[in-house]
């Protein structure tokens, strides 16, 4: 009997968190209900806002509930904890030195998944919130494996934002082809490979097919299942 249990801290956002719970049911291998993941998950809706507390230097209050997170979950018997928000792995460190189970790295696993995927790449675009960018938070785990991260120009950038918040975060639709022109400034400027680095992004590419644009979420998915104890669906 499988007695491994996924920890989730989500709300952040509410809908991304929606899509991962998706994304675990739909991706593991299962014949019937006993055969998939036990999972808690924490829609923690109300943490406060990870760009804004980030450029306006206020994160002292986020990192400290992101940590009771952890804490919680850990004490409800989790086996490992996954965090559907790139912006949120700014405190990677702080959260996982905060418990004794392992927290999983979505930017590390993501840059790893497209290394191996794209052995000869030299540059990775990446969209995500200003937060993100900000803390340059894949470029750590990216330059030391001799890859250089590409973010979109300043137009670009706002593009970017209007989806995530202006689109999803506020309840609205988004066609991908809303952002096509910054992605394919990226791959202008060179990039192998382009990131959904925000999972407000992932929703929007949801039935995206290209395979140079990669889905961290989904790579945060796979990883929580396969440590879960449990097999993945090719189709991920």
């Amino acid at each position: 009997m499988n007695e491994k249990k996924l920890g989730v801290i989500g709300g952040l956002g509410p809908k991304a968190t929606a899509y991962f719970y998706n994304l675990i049911v739909d991706n593991t291998k299962a014949d019937v209900d006993q055969d998939h993941i036990d999972a808690m998950y924490l829609n923690h809706a109300s943490m406060p806002d990870r760009t804004r507390a980030i450029l306006f230097k206020k994160t002292d209050e986020l990192k400290g509930l992101l940590i009771e997170d952890a804490k919680l979950l850990e004490s409800l018997k989790v086996s490992h904890i996954a965090i559907p928000c790139n912006t949120s792995h700014s405190f990677y460190e702080d959260i996982q030195n905060s418990v004794n189970i392992p927290v999983i790295n979505m930017i590390d696993e993501t840059i790893k998944y497209i290394i191996s995927k794209f052995p000869e790449i030299e540059k990775i675009g990446i969209l995500a919130t200003n937060g993100t960018r900000e803390m340059r938070i894949y470029d750590k785990y990216a330059n030391s494996n001799s890859v250089e991260i590409i973010y979109p120009s300043t137009e670009g950038q706002d593009c970017v934002m209007r989806a995530i918040y202006d689109g999803v975060k506020a309840g609205k639709q988004v066609n991908p082809s809303e952002l096509d022109s910054v992605i394919n400034e990226l791959k202008c400027n060179g990039c192998g490979a382009v990131i959904l680095a925000c999972t407000e992004l992932s929703v929007i590419f949801k039935d995206n097919i290209n395979p140079s644009i990669i889905d961290a979420l989904k790579i945060l998915a796979t990883k929580s299942i396969l440590l879960a104890g449990k097999q993945v669906k090719d189709n991920i």
